[in-house]
């Protein structure tokens, strides 16, 4: 499990991003349980997560509608198949509107190009 957290701060809300090796629900499951461990995670307002099979995306957007699509999406455009990636948000108390969704674009960006991903 590979974390970034405090990569972006908009209006008081803040984003981390993590991701991992997943190729199944059971696995996706037990990727976010292992998350959730860490006080903070279990906190957030939104763990949104997705991961590309290689022939079709499973997601969540645990509240953030539209946003485990941009992130398969993300990860099926990068050939990335069997790798969960999830954008947390904590939220600051100012809706974002569609900045919202560049954020999360923003943050499976810093992820795709600064973790360690065998392709």
């Amino acid at each position: 499990m590979q974390i970034f957290d405090g990569i972006i701060s908009d209006r008081g809300s803040k984003y981390a991003v993590s991701g991992g090796p997943c190729s199944s629900p059971d696995e996706a499951k037990a990727f976010i349980k292992e998350l959730c461990r860490k006080k903070k995670f279990a906190k957030a307002t939104h763990n949104t997560w997705a991961y590309f099979t290689g022939e079709a995306p499973v997601k969540n957007d645990d509240g953030e509608a539209g946003a485990g699509m941009l992130i398969a999406q993300m990860l099926e455009r990068e050939g990335l198949p069997n790798h969960i990636v999830v954008v947390t948000r904590w939220y600051g108390g100012k809706h974002l509107g569609g900045d919202r969704f560049r954020h999360v674009q923003d943050a499976v960006r810093h992820y795709l190009d600064n973790a360690s991903l065998a392709k």
